[in-house]
């Protein structure tokens, strides 16, 4: 059995470079200048020794775990979290924050239900890490190292992940289910490839130095692909009725 704690004797304070060491394996952003940049904004609160040193408390190591999950997990501003932590300062139990994650932009899709030329124009700016892309898709990270193994999936230069890569990851996953694996995709990938190739040879004699040229350019390749999507899917469902 450990030793009795003496009646009245405090806990351990710690000085702001073992308070980085404790959250970092958690936060791994987190720094000094965050931790005081928090007590400014008066979310935290450690006592200072005579010569103005901070000492923290378990309790104020709590606090800084609360505020930056909410900050990680749930993308409230210091000022919900703020109004979380008085509550919690009176007693009262904060409410449970709603989950936040990024979310896919709606697919114009035409009157059959296939893709419109409008949903081959870029217009989301969706930037998922590696661990986002992860949690969002509901994957794991075997999936997403086979995904990207066999070229379905690729990062951009700064590590990040946009729409179409939420989009393949959520569909391998569910075709996962079925027993298909990435490695069976292959075809997929050089298939598309191949109707990029042939869209780039039909668009580049189009494309002029001026810009109504390259606009009419990039309407031609979204109605181009989409209509390439049209005859792949439509071939693909001739074909399974003859199986």
């Amino acid at each position: 059995m450990g030793a009795a704690v003496v009646r009245g004797e405090r806990e351990p304070l710690l000085n702001i470079g073992q308070v980085l060491e404790r959250l970092r394996s958690d936060f791994e952003d987190i720094s000094i200048p965050k931790i005081r940049f928090l007590e400014s904004e008066g979310l935290i609160k450690p006592e200072r020794t005579p010569a103005g040193y901070r000492k923290f408390s378990e309790a104020d190591i709590t606090r800084l775990r609360y505020i930056l999950r909410m900050q990680r997990d749930h993308y409230l501003p210091l000022k919900v979290i703020g109004e979380h932590l008085d509550a919690m300062d009176r007693g009262l139990e904060p409410p449970e924050p709603e989950p936040v994650v990024p979310t896919v932009p709606k697919v114009a899709v035409g009157s059959d239900g296939m893709p419109a030329p409008e949903s081959f124009r870029r217009s989301d700016k969706l930037r998922l890490s590696r661990k986002e892309l992860i949690k969002v898709a509901e994957i794991d990270e075997a999936l997403l190292a086979q995904l990207e193994e066999f070229a379905l999936i690729t990062p951009s230069p700064t590590g990040h992940y946009d729409t179409d890569a939420l989009v393949i990851a959520q569909t391998a996953s569910e075709l996962a289910d079925f027993g298909i694996e990435p490695r069976h995709l292959r075809g997929f990938r050089a298939a598309a490839d191949r109707e990029v190739g042939l869209i780039q040879q039909v668009v580049a004699p189009r494309r002029g130095r001026d810009a109504a040229a390259a606009a009419r350019a990039e309407e031609a390749v979204s109605e181009i692909a989409a209509l390439s999507v049209r005859l792949h899917a439509t071939l693909v469902k001739s074909g399974l009725r003859r199986i």
